[in-house]
């Protein structure tokens, strides 16, 4: 008995076996559950193309998307997250940036910058993402880094790397 696993004779009868069962298995377990699921998922489209549709009727102007060679004035980045900060009730005190030099790669010009949001809601903080981006077509976020402050609900710490294309 302790050496079983050494006679061929087990091998020969259980990897046979096993290959029997995966049928049974793909048939009884497998493909009910994914037909299930295929269910779920179809109610949930459902839904939210229901949900879409009443936003639509109720804010039409949401699908006026934003034309990519429209500026909407000078940038800079002191009036922009200023500008974000008090419509989505980030205190001055909340909010700090520091932005580099505009450099200029292959005929393109782009300027970083950081912005620091201090104990803002998670709600802030995406509506401010959304609102700056949505506003600079040129301007796109390439890191986000969120720290729950300990102790306190929904109160985060969010640093957001931009890059602004000229």
């Amino acid at each position: 008995m302790r050496d079983l696993h050494r006679n061929p004779i087990l091998y020969y009868l259980l990897i046979p076996a096993m290959i029997g069962v995966w049928p049974l298995l793909v048939w009884a377990v497998y493909l009910p559950a994914a037909e299930d699921n295929r269910e779920t998922d179809y109610d949930l489209l459902i839904e939210g193309q229901t949900k879409i549709m009443e936003i639509l009727e109720i804010d039409p102007q949401r699908m006026n998307m934003a034309d990519p060679n429209h500026v909407a004035g000078e940038f800079a980045y002191a009036k922009a997250i200023d500008r974000e900060a008090n419509l989505c009730g980030i205190l001055p005190s909340n909010h700090s940036f520091t932005a580099g030099n505009i450099i200029t790669m292959n005929r393109k010009k782009r300027q970083d910058a950081r912005v620091k949001l201090n104990d803002v809601s998670i709600v802030q903080a995406a509506r401010f993402l959304s609102g700056i981006q949505s506003t600079w077509v040129n301007l796109t976020c390439d890191q986000i880094k969120l720290t729950k402050r300990k102790g306190m609900p929904d109160r985060w710490e969010v640093d957001l790397n931009f890059v602004y294309y000229y």
